[in-house]
């Protein structure tokens, strides 16, 4: 009685309390049958022997196996799986120790197989297995019983009794047997548990429909809500589920994306990545491989005809895979501005210091000995100065634009124009350009006849000039050194009379502490951000043909 006990505590721990009757109603549905079975056949003995009094002292001894079998039963089919084993081998026991129970009520001598008696036998197996019961999984975690619902092969055990029982009465009938209150008190009770045990399935369906309900509401409310798209594609490739906001997003009606496959309006030279993804996660799913989560990136077109850079989540789902998109556009392009203005000027448009220094590093990894070294151009605009103090800044920046301009018009393509900062503009001349000086010099003087033209701004004419130093690259030179070697050409070429290009020439090798002519110009690093103001200016030169605007 003890164990009952127990085991009643365990079938009716954890639950709602329609899942803890459930369990006890089943066990009473398994161990009742069994009951009326051995009722039926205690009757059936008396009829034949007319001791119904000792039959009914065998009986008993039966009766607790016969509870206890039915509420491990129960038992055994609301533990997880791999929790089952001790519930199991204990049921397994009170069927043998039934057995042997019933052997001794059925058999007076129930005989002996290979000199063992029966009925020994099956009580000895029986508490072997009880014994070992505990130490096997689950044993010790029987009260830990989860929440979740009983699986098919649990409701059917729990009718196959009662059919069988059922049999027995029927048979018992058919064939004139007696039949007593105690025995229609049994089968009363069964009939009355089996219908209270079908109207606790028909509220527990309800509870659940309404549970299930009330989350497909909130499931709705939180899918419809975000604005990123939700779609769910099958193992073979085809949409099934598309969330509302796919029309925000993409300007399509999710009914009109139903039953597509997989790339769907997606760019060309996104295909092959996005299907080597999805069919990575559909090998996983295949194989039984929960990984984590993945992250695809593709554009897709917009109903409108328009590119759009979509970020997805691409995930595991029960019917195929579930894809969180979201449209990362604007995002895209605000990152890209901020590198645009990380590196580069933000007044012409042109490439900054930083860029510059990038480039003139990249054309000296480049170089070999059967390509020409490349040419770096230092310009400063001379009279800008002037300019930008009688008309204001704004004519200061406008002109300074125009410059940028002509100067980007005067090279090639695969040539790089810089502001460095100021008036200050250098230019990067490479292959075909830089592969004599004299051709080099045709695009400084090209340069130098654009920048000397008159410029039409606010309806006035501007006149300015510009000096021009140039250098050639030679094997070992740092970028440092070939910018530098460049600005003290231009300061030759101002020292000159301004308007003018001068090409720095490369001097021998001179004693360390003899000094050189070009001592006073301090060098000037590539990454500093030097404004002319910070230098020592050579004194105005008479043949300066800039004007201020008039």
């Amino acid at each position: 009685m003890v164990a009952i006990a127990g085991l009643v505590i365990a079938v009716a721990d954890r639950g709602t309390t329609l899942i803890w009757l459930r369990r006890v109603l089943d066990g009473w549905m398994i161990a009742g049958s069994l009951l009326t079975l051995g009722w039926v056949l205690l009757l059936h003995r008396a009829d034949r022997s007319g001791d119904a009094f000792g039959s009914f002292q065998d009986l008993a001894r039966v009766v607790t196996d016969i509870l206890v079998f039915g509420l491990l039963v129960a038992l055994r089919f609301a533990l997880k799986r791999p929790e089952r084993t001790s519930t199991t081998v204990g049921a397994l026991a009170l069927v043998a120790l039934s057995a042997g129970d019933m052997l001794r009520i059925l058999m007076p001598a129930p005989g002996t197989w290979y000199g063992i008696p029966c009925a020994a036998a099956c009580s000895i197996t029986g508490l072997l297995l009880i014994a070992v019961t505990p130490w096997l999984a689950g044993g010790t975690s029987v009260v830990d019983v989860g929440q979740h619902l009983m699986p098919v092969v649990a409701v059917v055990a729990a009718f196959v009794p009662v059919a069988v029982c059922a049999l027995a009465l029927a048979a018992h009938t058919m064939v004139g047997g007696h039949t007593d209150m105690t025995l229609m008190v049994l089968a009363g009770s069964l009939l009355v548990a089996l219908g209270i045990r079908q109207g606790i399935i028909h509220a527990d369906h309800l509870h659940i429909t309404r549970e299930a309900t009330h989350r497909e509401a909130l499931y709705r409310t939180l899918v419809d809500g975000t604005r990123d798209v939700i779609t769910i594609v099958g193992p073979e490739g085809r949409v099934r589920y598309v969330s509302p906001a796919a029309h925000h997003v993409f300007g399509y009606r999710p009914e009109d994306l139903l039953g597509a496959r997989l790339p769907l309006y997606c760019h060309p030279d996104d295909v092959t990545p996005l299907i080597q993804g999805v069919e990575a996660l559909r090998q996983e799913a295949a194989s039984g491989i929960r990984s984590p989560a993945r992250r695809v990136s593709c554009r897709v077109r917009h109903a409108d005809g328009r590119w759009r850079h979509v970020e997805s989540t691409v995930s595991h789902h029960t019917e195929g895979m579930i894809f969180s998109s979201r449209d990362v556009t604007e995002r895209l392009a605000l990152q890209e501005q901020l590198e645009h203005l990380a590196f580069h000027d933000a007044l012409t448009g042109l490439p900054n210091r930083a860029l510059f220094a990038d480039r003139v590093a990249h054309a000296l990894r480049k170089r070999t000995n059967h390509t020409a070294p490349p040419t770096v151009l230092f310009v400063d605009l001379d009279g800008f100065k002037a300019v930008n103090d009688s008309a204001g800044h704004a004519v200061g920046d406008a002109l300074l634009v125009h410059a940028a301009r002509r100067l980007q018009a005067s090279v090639r393509a695969e040539d790089t124009v810089a502001r460095l900062g100021g008036d200050e503009f250098a230019a990067l001349l490479e292959g075909e350009a830089g592969t004599h000086p004299s051709r080099a010099r045709d695009v400084a003087e090209r340069i130098l006849s654009a920048l000397t033209q008159p410029y039409q701004i606010a309806g006035n004419d501007a006149l300015i000039s510009a000096s021009i130093g140039m250098t050639v690259a030679l094997p070992g030179v740092t970028p440092d050194e070939l910018l530098h070697q460049a600005d003290k050409a231009m300061y030759e070429a101002k020292r000159a009379g301004k308007a003018r290009i001068r090409m720095h020439t490369h001097q021998p090798h001179q004693n360390r502490h003899s000094p050189s002519p070009e001592a006073h110009h301090s060098a000037i690093p590539l990454q500093a951000s030097a404004e002319p103001a910070a230098r020592n200016p050579p004194p105005a030169h008479q043949g300066d043909r800039s004007t201020p605007i008039a």
